[in-house]
């Protein structure tokens, strides 16, 4: 057969430079070296028009089109695979990845176009399959006993299914097929193992079995290649980077040895770590990094026992919080938590529990997220014990639970909104400080109460940054004992420094003319001049009774907190 081997993925958005394309490529190069140049990589995002992705695809000669598929694709995934055959019925239409491996015979019956699935790992399978389609006569079906995890249709038309493929061999570097390339000013994801320790019901990554940890050498010259490629930030996709402390150590060690040197100074390497495992080592490692280094990312999913033992996650949950305060202490890293509702045995009272013990270990992000029904996982293969009603369509989001209602995810999620545009977007935590402290309400009250408000008045993602600055400023305003000028001064502050151009929006500007002499003798001094050509941001605070400044130096700008340093001085101090 003649024509091209396309692997295609749909990104979530351009800035995810997804590995897995690449990995196949590297896997032809490694196991059918002979078919490697007829390999090529078509990288897009579901943003994308399709018409413009399709044309990209044809543009190659395909004779085979491999698709990657996630939650976040698939629809649209399909939708392209469809037109792509009305364009060239001819060519040999293939899925992988977690979203088709453990309901191929499901995916194929439903979409005619699809050839061929490929479940599980393809380093190996995908190069088997390539040789033998190129081999073959277009009319004759592949046989499921050629190819490991192979899915398809037989002579017959009948739809025949395999267990996913496990790879045997060693696993090949997508930066042997070009991957470093491609992720300049994107995030680049590296894996250094596969497999996890746990087994969460909701979880796909348990399915892999126990982790295979890579030679670390190699792993090594990977993570500088990428560190000098370019990349927005580097993404270990271990899925406990912590369960072998040797291994991880070794990695942090070799970062913070070439740190500043072969590791360009401000790359930052993200983790997703188990917090209740750490060990001494690990937090010594993890002090000594630069800041805006390292971001560390650990899945509490929820402080219920009850609840952590019906989904087979074993937790010291009073050593994880414990673990997490440390870390957070340390100042030199973001650390990024989560919580997941919807999950067996959890009331909204016990979620509420669950949240304010999260708000309080005070890390950069709380991530509240919804219950997702992943094909192959325990809880959506065993509804019986796990009952709850959820979404047909990807991302099969829970809609209710036994223990949830659909009202009360319905306020969750307005709560998740309040919670990313204030305190998880870095932009509002002064706000949201001074008026929890106030008006004496529990953070999840004054989150769900934004949410409700914020509703009300039609925000949505069209909503610009000042426009919510206006709304979330008249919430505040209403809440019992928060006084009008310190809440301006709370939004001022925050929007200083977070807005490197230094203006308020209109909700928070006033005229005042002491404003031009208090910038004239900040200037006339030499003590608090601005440097020169530097932009600053300059304010009266009435509450305070001060003025508030910020130079946006770059090298000022914290890199663990994204935000710029405020300072102030009593304007009696500056006027007369």
């Amino acid at each position: 057969m003649e024509g091209t081997a396309v692997l295609c993925v749909l990104n979530a958005k351009y800035v995810h430079a997804s590995p897995a394309p690449w990995c196949l490529a590297a896997g032809v190069k490694a196991y059918a070296p002979e078919l490697s140049h007829r390999v090529q990589v078509v990288e897009a995002h579901i943003g994308q028009p399709l018409g413009e992705v399709l044309r990209q695809i044809v543009a190659q000669n395909p004779a085979v089109v491999g698709f990657s598929c996630y939650i976040w694709n698939i629809s649209a995934t399909l939708e392209l695979t469809r037109a792509l055959k009305a364009a060239t019925p001819d060519v040999v239409i293939l899925l992988g990845g977690p979203e088709v491996s453990y309901c191929a015979e499901d995916v194929l019956e439903r979409n005619p176009q699809v050839d061929y699935i490929l479940a599980g790992e393809g380093e190996e399978s995908f190069p088997a399959f390539l040789r033998a389609v190129f081999a073959m006569d277009r009319a004759q079906p592949l046989s499921a006993r050629q190819i490991p995890g192979l899915c398809g249709r037989g002579e017959d038309g009948a739809v025949y299914e395999t267990a996913p493929a496990v790879l045997r061999g060693a696993v090949p570097s997508p930066l042997t097929a070009g991957y470093a390339q491609a992720v300049r000013g994107r995030f680049a994801y590296l894996e250094t193992s596969r497999g996890c320790p746990y087994s969460c019901a909701f979880c796909l990554s348990g399915r892999c079995g126990a982790p295979r940890f890579f030679d670390l050498e190699k792993a090594f010259q990977d993570l500088l290649q990428l560190a000098n490629s370019g990349p927005r930030a580097v993404k270990f996709v271990d899925r406990t980077f912590n369960a072998n402390p040797a291994h991880a150590n070794r990695i942090l060690r070799f970062i913070l040895d070439h740190y500043g040197r072969e590791i360009p100074f401000g790359t930052c390497f993200h983790f997703e770590i188990a917090g209740d495992i750490l060990r001494e080592e690990t937090f010594a490692l993890l002090a000594q990094m630069p800041p805006g280094a390292v971001q560390l990312e650990i899945g509490m999913q929820s402080f219920s026992e009850k609840t952590l033992e019906a989904i087979h996650r074993r937790t010291d949950t009073a050593l994880l919080q414990a673990n997490i305060r440390r870390l957070v202490a340390m100042g030199n890293m973001h650390i990024h938590i989560d919580l997941i509702a919807g999950l067996p045995y959890e009331t909204l009272e016990q979620f509420i529990d669950s949240f304010h013990k999260g708000y309080a270990l005070k890390a950069q992000m709380l991530q509240l997220g919804f219950l997702k029904l992943l094909h192959g996982s325990d809880m959506r293969c065993h509804p019986q014990q796990y009952p709850c009603e959820f979404e047909e369509t990807p991302p099969y989001t829970v809609l209710s639970t036994p223990w949830l209602s659909s009202e009360e995810i319905a306020l969750l999620k307005q709560t998740e909104d309040a919670l990313e545009r204030v305190y998880n977007s870095g932009r509002f935590c002064l706000t949201a400080e001074y008026s929890i402290s106030a008006s004496g309400l529990s953070p999840f009250a004054f989150y769900t109460g934004l949410g409700r408000y914020a509703h009300r008045e039609g925000v949505g993602w069209r909503t610009s940054l000042d426009e919510f600055t206006a709304v979330l400023q008249r919430y505040c305003a209403s809440l019992n004992g928060v006084e009008e000028e310190l809440l301006r001064d709370a939004l001022v502050r925050d929007r200083l420094a977070t807005n490197s151009t230094g203006g308020l929006p209109p909700c928070l500007y006033r005229q005042d003319a002491n404003l031009a002499k208090v910038m004239k003798r900040l200037s006339a001094n030499p003590a608090t001049a601005a440097p020169k050509g530097v932009r600053r941001g300059v304010a009266l605070l009435y509450g305070a009774g001060t003025v508030c400044w910020v130079d946006y130096l770059p090298q000022h700008r914290n890199p663990v907190t994204r935000r710029w340093p405020l300072n102030e001085m009593p304007l009696d101090a500056i006027l007369p």
